[in-house]
């Protein structure tokens, strides 16, 4: 710092977390503040948070802030200890960076705040400086400013022409001067007695939220607006009005007008950040209100509000309130010494309706809220008497409202309310700036929560499962319990279908209390709406149940009852809220959110349910719409399968069905085993070209026109030849149809004879006694292709101990990447299978099959097996 002599140090070292650049802003505003250089405090405070910011942030080290002091000003340094530190081994330009990048800010600020700056490195180290000269102030003055030359002073007429006008309590013209009288071309008699409103046009100054009406009745107010003259003209004045009273009590207001681009007259200069005296420092409505450093959450800064509000005015209590989007209603967010959890996220109006919060706009003082009931709602049966309100506003809007109050009457005058209003001004932005924030993350949450729920409701198809992601999916993210009410059909009441608490001891409590009172009206109005049901039959239970404990009323119930009753209460004893679940314009259900006792839900996680209840509505009648498609097509394919199979005199038969695709039953591929009459029986099995509903219809066709057929008498080719043509007369429905068709008659000394036919169908395996495979029958065209066929019949006869294997194309045909097992491999299983009933050898088959690749099977499969058992 060159001959500066230096008289004061402050240093101290931030860790590398994003905390610690709050921290040393702090650091360096008590430290300057404590020296008494609060002009340059801003400065300073901008400079170290960009600077501390890269190093933590940025380089990802920790950071050594240095301040000292010298008569003349102050000199900042921030190092930080990045361990690869490059340093520049020529004197080129100094990049500054961009000021859309997210790191080299500091240096431009340097540059544009700095009185003098620099960069200094170490192999270790990188030290920015920055000085700040103090201002030259005249000695001796509240506030003043620079000199300035001529040229520069504001420009008036040659006679500057204050008018004053005095205004009643009731708003009329009490007094007008000449100066008033020329400049609006008026004279007394002609406006004395008559409102100043009929005079004025407001607002002139754009942005500005408060009328004129509203402007007198402050205790001092200062802006511009326009007097509409004699002429017709309208005359941009500046204005400052002073509230006063007569010695009688009456108030009226002094209002000093001159034209508005003489305002510097009137105007009240820029006030210095903060005086140097301990006074000053000491009523600093800042300094008073938030402290050092200030919260970095807003639950943190409102609290931290209410509680510097109520000790600055020695207040019982102190409440902050913040306005929705469209200003009609106020949330409570902040209270102290008020039973918080009962008004917490509570609701008023501002302007209209039951216990309005009419004060919302604009300072308001209550000498006696006993004078006044239900002025002030928030504080209805606290005990507190008097209350002095004043709004928080940012651009002229309205986004809040704080209050204190006392259980004293008349202990808050208009001075208070001054002294709130103006700690309120100063703290609204940095309200509404960390408002903002919190909606934004508030925002990003929702996004987050909506999307991971919506692939959750579309995961599932499953009716209960809907139902219980809907509940988990709320609790205990937006309500401590939830209950799902469904509609079957619109002639239906609404039924309890799911019930969740945080707790799970609480869950039976809460649903045996549910289940024994009316369920809400389904109303289709979207939005979420208050059903007081639960908690005024929880609050009556609970009430009957302790006068029992006690002995009143009759005897019972005591012990665990007792304690499950209570606690029940308390956990549906607040808010609860029902919201609408509509689906293709019927409403099927309602979704009910509750919370514990007086506690109340937010706006943000009402509309976030709100979202929540449209989508889980959509999840839950497709879930309704696939359950009913599902259990008719299910009971639709289980008519198509044979009832069951028949005994067959010495002859084992086992079958094993398969159908591809989720929810079939039956597809393309199809079995039967029948009596056609005394002694004989039908056997088939066959393959629809494809698969799913189309094929099943087919397959139904084949099924039933084999069993009419055969029981007519017809042989094997007879059969064939007429269930082709009615496949044929299907046209375009028509498919494609390989069929094994068989007769068996049972033989007396224990033998089986067949007959079979087998129409472009996988060849039947025959396996004796030895171990030896080979084919039963020969390949003939498949069905559904020509019209004339001459199809033969084949005979043999299965001997006792041989198996007969009958399979369709699905397992022939399946395949591990290029490998398939086809005719031979399934002839190598079945030949390890003798001696095995028929049952096993169809189990066996299907464990090969399923074992040959790793995915699951992706084609019907049918597997017969027929077996002459040996004699005992």
């Amino acid at each position: 710092m060159g001959s500066a002599v230096i008289t004061a140090r402050a240093a101290a070292t931030f860790d590398p977390v994003a905390r610690s650049v709050a921290t040393a802003r702090a650091f360096v505003r008590d430290t300057l503040q404590g020296w008494g250089y609060t002009d340059v405090v801003d400065d300073a405070v901008v400079l170290t948070s960009e600077l501390v910011t890269n190093a933590v942030i940025h380089a990802g080290t920790a950071a050594d802030v240095l301040c000292l002091r010298t008569e003349d000003g102050v000199r900042v340094e921030i190092a930080d200890h990045y361990p690869e530190r490059e340093i520049p081994l020529q004197p080129a330009a100094l990049d500054l960076g961009s000021l859309d990048s997210e790191n080299g800010r500091g240096l431009l600020l340097c540059a544009a705040l700095a009185s003098r700056w620099g960069v200094e490195y170490s192999p270790t180290r990188k030290h920015v400086w920055f000085q700040l000269d103090l201002p030259d102030r005249p000695v001796g003055v509240r506030s003043a400013g620079p000199l300035l030359p001529v040229g520069l002073l504001p420009v008036t007429d040659e006679r500057v022409r204050v008018a004053v006008v005095q205004v009643d309590s009731e708003g009329a013209v009490a007094a007008w001067n000449d100066d008033a009288a020329y400049l609006f071309g008026y004279t007394a008699d002609q406006v004395i007695g008559k409102q100043l409103t009929d005079f004025t046009a407001w607002p002139q100054t754009p942005g500005t939220s408060t009328g004129i009406a509203d402007a007198l009745r402050l205790s001092r107010w200062e802006g511009s607006y326009g007097i509409r003259g004699a002429d017709g003209r309208t005359i941009p004045v500046y204005g400052s009005h002073l509230r006063v009273r007569d010695p009688q009590g009456e108030p009226s207001t002094v209002c000093l007008l001159v034209r508005d681009y003489e305002r510097a007259v009137l105007q009240t200069p820029v006030r210095a950040p903060v005086s140097d005296t301990a006074e000053s420092r000491k009523t600093d409505p800042f300094e008073v209100f938030i402290g050092s450093p200030a919260p970095d959450d807003l639950d943190g800064l409102l609290q931290r509000t209410v509680e510097r509000a109520r000790d600055m005015l020695d207040a019982d209590a102190a409440f902050l309130l913040l306005a929705t989007d469209d200003e009609t209603e106020l949330e409570v967010r902040a209270t102290t010494g008020l039973p918080s959890a009962r008004q917490r996220f509570a609701r008023v109006p501002v302007e209209a309706g039951t216990g309005r919060y009419g004060s919302a706009r604009m300072p308001a003082v209550h000498e006696d809220l006993d004078a006044v009931p239900g002025a002030v709602p928030l504080l209805g049966n606290t005990g507190m008497r008097s209350v002095v309100t004043v709004p928080l506003k940012v651009e002229g809007r309205l986004t809040g409202s704080l209050g204190v109050a006392a259980e004293a009457a008349g202990r808050y005058s208009n001075e208070e309310a001054l002294r709130l209003q103006f700690a309120a001004d100063r703290i609204a932005l940095a309200v509404e700036s960390a408002r903002l924030g919190e909606l934004e993350r508030l925002r990003r949450g929702s996004l987050s929560f909506l999307v991971e729920a919506s692939d959750l409701l579309a995961g599932t198809l499953d009716r209960d499962q809907t139902l219980a992601l809907m509940a988990q999916m709320t609790v205990p993210t937006l309500a401590t319990w939830c209950a799902v009410y469904t509609i079957a059909d619109p002639a239906s009441d609404p039924e309890l279908s799911y019930v969740l608490h945080e707790d799970e001891e609480r869950i039976d409590g809460l649903k045996s209390l549910l289940t024994r009172i009316s369920p809400p009206e389904p109303v289709r109005t979207p939005g979420a709406r208050v059903w007081a049901a639960p908690s005024e039959a929880a609050h009556e239970a609970a009430l009957r149940t302790s006068m029992r404990s006690i002995g009143i009323g009759d005897a019972g119930g005591l012990g665990s009852t007792t304690r499950t009753t209570l606690a029940t209460a308390a956990a549906v004893g607040g808010e609860t809220v029902v919201l609408p679940l509509v689906a293709r314009n019927r409403v099927i259900g309602m979704l009910t959110l509750g919370k514990p006792s007086d506690d109340h839900f937010r706006q943000e996680i009402l509309e976030l349910a709100e979202d929540l209840s449209r989508r889980a509505a959509l999840a839950l009648d497709n879930a309704r719409l696939y359950s009913e498609r599902t259990a008719i097509s299910q009971s639709l394919q289980r008519s198509l399968l044979p009832p069951g199979l028949p005994a067959v005199p010495n002859v084992e038969v086992d079958v094993i069905y398969r159908a591809a695709g989720e929810g079939n039953e039956v597809g393309g591929d199809f079995y039967d085993v029948f009596p056609i009459r005394d002694g004989a029986y039908g056997f088939a099995i066959g393959d629809v070209c494809g698969t799913g509903p189309e094929a099943a219809a087919v397959t139904g066709l084949a099924r039933h026109a084999l069993r009419l057929l055969a029981r007519e008498g017809f042989g094997g080719p007879a059969v064939l030849e007429r269930l082709n043509a009615a496949i044929l007369d299907e046209g375009t429905r028509s498919r494609f149809l390989t069929l094994l068709y068989g007769e068996l008659w049972p033989q007396e000394d224990g033998s089986a004879l067949l007959k079979v036919v087998c129409a472009g169908h996988p060849l039947p395996l025959r396996l004796r006694q030895d171990g030896s495979v080979e084919p039963a029958a020969d390949p003939q065209p498949l069905l559904g292709v020509m019209e004339d066929l001459e199809l033969y019949e084949q005979e043999f006869t299965l001997e006792p101990g041989d198996v007969l294997l009958c399979v369709t194309d699905g397992v022939t045909e399946r395949r591990e990447g290029t490998r398939m097992l086809g005719d031979d491999g399934l002839a190598d299983v079945l030949a390890h299978c003798t001696g095995l009933t028929a049952g096993a050898v169809a189990a066996r088959i299907l464990r090969a099959v399923e074992r040959f690749a790793a995915e699951p099977p992706s084609d019907d499969m049918a597997i017969l097996t027929m077996r002459v058992p040996e004699p005992q």
